[in-house]
């Protein structure tokens, strides 16, 4: 029996509500749920792609916490570059905020140029000029030869230098974090400043006293962003290394280290475990974020 009335009226509306989430509930069950359970499934598998899946159980992640040096590696390069790359950009992008807030002409032109890198800074293209500048015979050693008669080394083939050159690289990637910083000191009231000038307060008090306090919620939210880009950066690594990690694993990514495994190796099961690992180191760090976050970060409230 066809329903009338009112209560008819809204069971049609909200059939045709529904009907137009179809296609998203499509994308979102293949595109998004269907690979994570099946990523989940081939943690606990034996898969190389040439035959079928094997149930091994938790053989995987012991491996991994028992029997892959090149897993700890790619930790301790990983973590380096979170733990100097993500202060490092922090910290440069609101300094250029804190300058660009003081009124500058053209702001607007600025404030575009020096986001331009964080649009091109994943690209491969940026990736291949980096590492031509860095090179044995790339603009940074031709320029110090000419300036000051240094001999540079070639920064993306020695050890010692390689991961130093994708720290800078990331910091060079800046824009995205400066905008949201600015943003924030444009909601800071000037009053505040100018209450602290007549009290006798300088630059710098005011900047520690009432500019970071206030900025707090602003940085949390840039740190955690940033961060997790951090332990999922791959492009530049990639590229810079000529994908195999190097000189010397010094510049193996936990994310290359994770595709090595699955698209070189072809150890499906495996990369699948080291990937759910990577989730839950991500996870951990962004709870542990939040949970320290009462204690530094200041509300309005």
């Amino acid at each position: 029996m066809r329903a009338r009335g009112p209560a008819g009226a809204g069971f049609r509306r909200q059939v045709a509500n529904y009907s137009f989430l179809i296609p998203w509930l499509i994308g979102f069950f293949a595109l998004t749920v269907g690979p994570i359970a099946t990523s989940i499934y081939l943690s606990f598998t034996d898969y190389g792609l040439m035959s079928p899946p094997q149930w091994i159980g938790m053989e995987n992640y012991v491996r991994i916490a028992s029997d892959d040096p090149r897993f700890w590696t790619a930790m301790n390069v990983t973590f380096t570059f979170v733990l100097l790359s993500v202060p490092l950009k922090l910290a440069f992008a609101l300094a250029v905020a804190v300058a660009l807030n003081k009124g500058l002409r053209g702001l607007a032109v600025f404030r575009a140029i020096f986001y331009l890198p964080s649009l091109l800074g994943g690209t491969v293209a940026i990736a291949f000029m980096w590492r031509q500048i860095f090179s044995r015979d790339g603009l940074l050693n031709r320029g110090l030869e000419y300036l000051f008669g240094y001999d540079g080394p070639g920064w993306v083939s020695s050890p010692s230098t390689a991961l130093y050159t994708l720290v800078l690289l990331a910091i060079w990637q800046f824009g995205s974090s400066m905008i949201i910083f600015l943003a924030g000191l444009r909601q800071i009231p000037q009053d505040m400043y100018e209450a602290a000038s007549i009290d006798g307060a300088g630059r710098a008090r005011q900047f520690f006293k009432i500019t970071l306090p206030l900025l707090t919620p602003v940085i949390f939210f840039n740190a955690v962003i940033q961060t997790i880009d951090a332990f999922k950066a791959f492009t530049s690594a990639f590229v810079i290394s000529g994908g195999d990690g190097g000189p010397i694993d010094s510049t193996l990514f936990y994310t290359l280290y994770l595709f090595q495994e699955a698209f070189v190796n072809l150890h499906i099961g495996y990369a699948s475990a080291l990937a759910w690992v990577l989730v839950v180191i991500i996870a951990f760090f962004t709870a542990l974020s939040f949970l320290s976050a009462r204690y530094w970060v200041h509300y309005d409230d």
